[in-house]
């Protein structure tokens, strides 16, 4: 797992090798094991620069640093150093991807599978992406061409940043290396300001907290050509292609996952697994005992969890939390089990440190905890953790929001009876000031209305009365917040075959809710220098979730749809009581999974951060951003009551302590 860094020019790079790497070193938590510079004069006094951090999981030797330089090619005729490449990931198809390139006469000079990007992106260009199982993010130099092609895996566990003028193209892992650039201007998007403070997001589609940030997408790509007068920037996205091949055993349910963690599990430093003692992270961790059991390993599997010190997390009622469930799993499993317990004021000061160093607020507040066990496991010598993203977005583990779509259906089907409505719950979307409906729930609400008030932390209608006046009015009631997630309903839409349902709630949440979740995981640990792994947030398994009817991962008490698995509760007794969440999964594992696990509520490294946040209310009292963003109203009541309004304490405070963040120029 690495850094990258890169700058592509017109007119000419003015800047040196030292301050390239100076930019290049911004980046250097993701890559503490070594770094390397290529830079190339372009044609007509343009040029490429290309940069690299190293974190070493794969084939420790030089050979494997970078960026890499292509060989010759016999097979082709192609002459050595054509492609320069710098690649942020992990393939998990290495080996098959290696076998097919052999058999096509290509030879391998490293166990890296850096260069096995390289070599399949020689081979078959662009096409080489849709073959790559695993998680990444790199950029392609053609030196013949003088283009550069940047990309990323289809479910966004990799990210990747870039800014562009008519001169310039800088392309970082990180917002921070970009704007450390001198000609980068540091000026917040304020409309995605202001989504943020609705979605607790830090990244919406193609946009970013950061005015001329852009991210590339998902499975996109980005094509930059250096070649003319002005950089020519040309982003694409390609969909994840998860199929509709339909399932209908746990067996392969459980197959595909498991397999999925045994190839997560390759690495040559040590690994080891997150475990909060929910369902997810004790599948995981139940499959990597085994497996690393199986290959003859000496050593346990290490696990870990966060957490504040007890009784502090739930009170009375401790043993609930997961701490407690955590060290009950590792004990039954046998896991070499470890803690990193968070206090407030370290909570306090790492929240800070971590908006400072990032260039961007937190989205959850356990993204301070995921630091924190990252930091703990690689104190242990650690450099690889499993961990659980994925299984709730693909899998329907839900409940309240899946509900309220069910809800939100019926509706629009009986509106739909009674003449009112449109094909598909089509409704007509409300103005940008819309307030929702007296009618019910889609009364006067889109389905992207819908989803955005599902994902809100405030609601849209509190954001006139937050907002400060002449924000508000400039930004037209949120109209482009609104207008990407009625973009982001209709990819769904398309996705799940055109016709509103159930499954196309459960994609936008992977669209929108795992694709958070997928970065915060990357930030906060490889601020530690770790490598996050999701087994479950796999292209394979995400297909394998994609071809599984709805009654197979989610059911309300009375569904309409036929239960594919016996319905049972641990005496073996039929139940209908609530709604059943994830349910191949829990088939699929049932007998591995402890049913003190199986029955937990849903939990994921929580900490008491509402009676936390106000710990740093002086900032949102002093911050000229803040008082730019928001009503003088809103300021007052949150330092007052900050633990009762703890959802507009959390990202206001955020934004005031990102906006001191920037005008420090950390």
């Amino acid at each position: 797992m690495c850094g990258i860094f890169g700058i592509a020019s017109v007119g000419g790079i003015s800047l040196s090798d030292r301050q390239v790497e100076a930019l290049r070193d911004r980046l250097a938590h993701r890559g503490p094991d070594s770094a390397g510079l290529w830079r190339s004069s372009g044609v007509g006094g343009g040029g490429v620069v290309l940069a690299h951090r190293r974190l070493v999981v794969i084939d420790p030797s030089p050979d494997a640093n970078q960026p890499m330089v292509s060989p010759g090619l016999a097979v082709t005729g192609e002459q050595p150093g054509r492609y320069i490449l710098v690649y942020n990931g992990e393939l998990y198809n290495d080996a098959e991807l290696r076998r097919e390139l052999g058999a096509m006469g290509v030879t391998f000079r490293t166990k890296s599978d850096t260069e096995t990007v390289l070599l399949s992106l020689m081979m078959w260009g662009r096409a080489a992406l849709s073959k790559f199982r695993g998680m990444f993010a790199l950029a392609l130099h053609d030196t013949r061409e003088e283009t550069l092609l940047l990309a990323r895996d289809p479910l966004g566990i990799k990210p990747l940043y870039y800014f562009a003028d008519e001169k310039r193209f800088i392309f970082a892992s990180e917002p921070s290396a970009i704007l450390a650039h001198p000609d980068v201007p540091r000026k917040p998007d304020l409309a995605m300001v202001s989504a943020y403070v609705t979605t607790i997001r830090t990244v919406l589609g193609e946009r970013t907290m950061w005015e001329g940030v852009r991210a590339v997408r998902p499975g996109g790509c980005v094509w930059v050509d250096v070649s003319g007068e002005r950089v020519e920037v040309r982003p694409q996205t390609r969909s994840a292609e998860l199929g509709t091949r339909s399932r209908e055993t746990a067996v392969e349910v459980r197959e595909c996952i498991v397999g999925s963690v045994g190839r997560h599990l390759r690495s040559d430093v040590p690994t080891c697994a997150l475990l909060s003692g929910g369902l997810d992270s004790t599948i995981i961790t139940s499959i990597a005992r085994e497996e690393m059991n199986r290959s003859g390993g000496r050593e346990r599997l290490r696990t870990y969890c966060a957490g504040c010190p007890l009784p502090t997390c739930c009170g009375e009622d401790a043993s609930s939390s997961d701490l407690c469930v955590a060290r009950r799993v590792a004990e039954l499993f046998g896991t070499d089990h470890a803690e990193a317990l968070i206090s407030r004021e370290m909570f306090l000061e790492r929240w800070e440190w971590m908006v400072g160093r990032l260039g961007v607020p937190l989205s959850t507040p356990n993204e301070v905890a995921i630091h924190a066990v990252a930091e703990r496991l690689r104190a242990d010598g650690c450099v690889v953790t499993l961990s659980g993203e994925g299984a709730d977005e693909l899998f329907g583990g839900y409940e309240i929001p899946l509900s309220g779509a069910e809800r939100y259906l019926e509706e629009i089907r009986s509106r739909g009876s009674r003449g009112g409505g449109e094909k598909n719950g089509a409704l007509t979307p409300p103005s940008p000031r819309g307030r929702g409906s007296e009618n019910g729930i889609a009364g006067a609400m889109s389905p992207g209305m819908f989803e955005l008030q599902n994902v809100s932390w405030v609601a849209p209608a509190m954001k006139a009365t937050v907002m400060s006046d002449d924000l508000w009015q400039a930004l037209d009631g949120d109209a482009w917040l609104h207008a990407c997630m009625e973009g982001e309903f209709a990819a769904a839409l398309e996705e799940t075959g055109g016709e509103h349902s159930l499954a196309t709630h459960l994609a936008m949440q992977r669209r929108i809710n795992l694709t958070g979740l997928l970065q915060r995981l990357d930030t906060a640990t490889m601020l530690a220098g770790v490598e996050g792994r999701t087994p479950f947030a796999d292209i394979e398994v995400a297909r394998m979730a994609a071809s599984l009817p709805m009654g197979m991962k989610f059911e309300s008490g009375g569904g309409e749809e036929a239960r594919p698995f016996p319905e049972r509760n641990s005496r073996g007794t039929a139940t209908m009581a609530r709604a059943r969440t994830k349910i191949a999964l829990r088939e699929a594992f049932e007998g591995d999974v402890p049913e003190f696990v199986m029955e937990r509520a849903k939990a994921s490294f929580p900490l008491p951060f509402q009676s936390w946040v106000g710990g740093q209310v002086d900032v949102l009292k002093r911050s000229e951003l803040a008082r730019e963003v928001f009503s003088p109203a809103a300021i007052a009541v949150v330092c007052e009551q900050p633990e009762k309004l703890w959802h507009l304490a959390w990202p206001m405070i955020n934004i005031a302590v990102w906006g001191e963040a920037r005008g420090a120029g950390h």
